[in-house]
């Protein structure tokens, strides 16, 4: 039988291995290294996770994070308001960003359709921008989802919502690979994917 670590050490090896994309022997790491870090570092770190719970939260026009809303972006006269960039999680609006190629506004879904996580389209914010829609001067929808297959049923749905519309829907161009995730793309991969857009 595997023995494990008593108590609090343990259940912070168990907090951190349940955070994405760190396994158990990375959550192990970590919790030693806090084990042995000064008590300041471990309590900085501490304040800035409860100031995060406080302070941050979600917009309510676009639904990226922020500490005051509308977030910056949204609240910025000099942004294209014409132009909606549809995508699935906060992270991604940061991926575009990256790219100094796009100044429109943004519209995060809060993830992708996906039903073996019995995730369907009630479950994200198309609601929210359908009601943008009737509000804004939007004349074109770019939908910049990860190029797998929720990404796909995502963009599919969206696009026969959008298409009766009076609005143009366009996608990021081919080169993104398959399967992978806008966050880990280059800048130049993604900007050119934004120039390229094509239609859906």
């Amino acid at each position: 039988m595997a023995l494990a670590y008593d108590g609090a050490i343990q259940r912070l090896i168990d907090s951190f291995a349940s955070l994405p994309g760190i396994g158990p022997k990375g959550a192990q790491r970590i919790a030693f290294y806090l084990l042995g870090a000064p008590d300041d570092e471990a309590q900085r770190l501490t304040e800035v996770i409860a100031e995060v719970k406080a302070k941050v939260k979600f917009c309510e026009i676009c639904g990226n994070v922020c500490e005051t809303s509308p977030c910056t972006v949204c609240a910025d006269p000099r942004r294209d308001h014409t132009v909606i960039c549809v995508v699935e999680e906060p992270k991604d609006v940061m991926s575009i960003e990256r790219t100094r190629e796009y100044r429109g506004l943004y519209h995060v879904l809060g993830g992708a359709i996906n039903p073996m996580a019995n995730i369907g389209p009630n479950d994200l914010n198309i609601a929210q921008l359908l009601n943008r829609l009737q509000t804004d001067e939007v004349r074109e929808i770019i939908v910049a989802l990860n190029p797998n297959i929720e990404g796909e049923a995502t963009t599919t749905y969206l696009s026969r919502l959008l298409t009766p519309l009076d609005v143009k829907v366009t996608r990021l161009a081919s080169g993104l690979p398959v399967g992978g995730d806008l966050e880990y793309a280059d800048e130049i991969t993604l900007s050119r994917a934004l120039q390229g857009r094509q239609s859906v």
